[in-house]
């Protein structure tokens, strides 16, 4: 699209999200859509661990078949570096729009696969074979998508709601989180045990295929912003607090590696829960996912809040204080839950937690990604993502299981959940602020009173 059309649209009255300096409602839904269906695909198979296990790893031993089936799970996170460093640099040469194209096309094919791929009772080792070639697919795909989407709603955004536009990069991920919820929910309440292990899960999957023709057409009409002017809320407004001085983005980089890592652990227990819920607590998988769906769903809806918030006070004053009480408020709200074992808590303090959680990290990659140079934004900022989340991401659920059944301790999720708030508040502490309203206020003239 040329710069004059793309001007055009984005300050365009009728189409704009309550003003004419927002970004057009059809670019907004062609990033969010696309990004909350790819996690949708990739979530489902965390939420089904159980059934897939059973459906490819059958063992005699139901802890044995489900940590094999996380263990796959965690097998596509290795390829997630290799997706972020290609398809990145493949963004910060080519475009954000034709990276985005490639990585939902991907998806798309990786979750069709996984969904058609029959059981090990009838082709034997190839089923688990599949799977795992399937796995590194899917993260292939999804590694390159971070970078460019994050990119293109900062670039494309006004300075002053970055935060807002950045915070629905997470946002989508919930609500994929929740739509997988309530399609998880929705499939135990009508189908016995037997069926949700037999094709109930594979229905989930394949509901997610069906809308990927949907995200291509809806991608393919995106402008370009890699060659758009970097807007600035003034002239001499510099997200650097040093103006003409260009912070390292090695710094940067290794801090959102760390700031990442944390939000990971957090994330990836907390879609575990699904699981910890049905094995560790006995409850039944219509409860599981009923929490699931309330939880995601109040995080979703909380983080543009947060995001918001971090465009008018600044990105670190929103993720210290919700860091530290995320920290604060874990491991009381699981003593609660598992003395009193009433789903009624469950949904409210698992709800809390991930407002909370929400909050503190909505301006995350907002902060991450304004501190980066436009020409290496995509590839930096998605090669840490994928790097963290394939050390971190790819092992927690693994080791959380494994840790919960060799001690039987159900507080173990809790105690790395805080571990890892704890773990990413000092490299938050370290992370300049790259608000351009707090680099507006820095830049104010100081007055003496008289």
């Amino acid at each position: 699209m040329p710069e004059r059309e793309l001007a055009s649209a984005t300050h365009s009255a009728p189409r704009a999200l309550g003003g004419t300096a927002n970004l057009p409602v059809r670019q907004v839904a062609a990033v969010v859509v696309g990004n909350a269906l790819e996690f949708y695909d990739f979530g489902t198979y965390a939420y089904f661990a159980l059934q897939i296990g059973r459906s490819f790893f059958p063992t005699q031993n139901p802890l044995s078949s489900l940590l094999l089936s996380l263990a796959a799970y965690g097998v596509g996170f290795l390829a997630r570096p290799i997706g972020a460093v290609v398809i990145g640099r493949f963004a910060d040469r080519g475009g954000r729009k034709r990276a985005m194209v490639l990585t939902f096309l991907l998806m798309g094919i990786a979750i069709c696969g996984i969904a058609l791929t029959p059981s090990y009772r009838l082709i034997g080792p190839a089923a688990p074979i599949l799977v795992l070639f399937w796995r590194l697919l899917q993260g292939f795909a999804l590694g390159g998508e971070i970078g460019p989407t994050t990119a293109f709603l900062v670039e494309a955004a006004p300075p002053s709601q970055r935060g807002f536009y950045g915070s629905l990069q997470y946002s989508t991920q919930g609500f994929s989180g929740f739509l997988a919820g309530l399609v998880g929910f929705s499939l135990s309440s009508v189908l016995d045990a037997q069926s949700l292990d037999h094709w109930g899960w594979r229905g989930a999957f394949l509901l997610g295929a069906a809308l990927v023709p949907v995200g291509l057409v809806i991608r393919r009409s995106l402008p370009e912003t890699l060659h758009r002017p970097e807007a600035s809320p003034s002239p001499e407004a510099s997200p650097s607090p040093t103006p003409g001085v260009e912070p390292s983005y090695t710094v940067v980089a290794v801090l959102g590696f760390i700031i990442l890592a944390s939000l990971t652990i957090r994330i990836y227990v907390r879609d575990y829960l699904t699981t910890y819920v049905q094995a560790t607590l006995q409850n039944s998988p219509h409860v599981a996912f009923a929490m699931t769906m309330i939880s995601y769903l109040a995080g979703t809806c909380v983080l543009p809040v947060g995001g918001w918030l971090s465009d008018r006070i600044g990105r670190k004053p929103v993720m210290i204080p919700f860091t530290f009480m995320y920290a604060v408020c874990t491991v009381p709200a699981f003593l609660a839950i598992i003395h009193f074992r009433s789903p009624a808590l469950l949904y409210a303090l698992m709800t809390l937690l991930a407002i909370v959680s929400a909050l503190a990290s909505a301006p995350v990659l907002t902060a991450i990604a304004e501190s980066l140079p436009r020409r290496v934004r995509a590839g930096v900022l998605g090669t840490s993502y994928a790097l963290e989340v394939a050390v971190f991401g790819s092992s927690t659920q693994f080791i959380v299981a494994w840790l919960t059944g060799i001690t039987g301790n159900p507080l173990i999720p809790a105690w790395c959940m805080t571990g890892a708030a704890i773990f990413g508040l000092g490299a938050i502490i370290a992370l300049r602020e790259s608000a351009p309203v707090v680099a507006e206020r820095l830049r104010e003239p100081i007055t003496v009173p008289t």
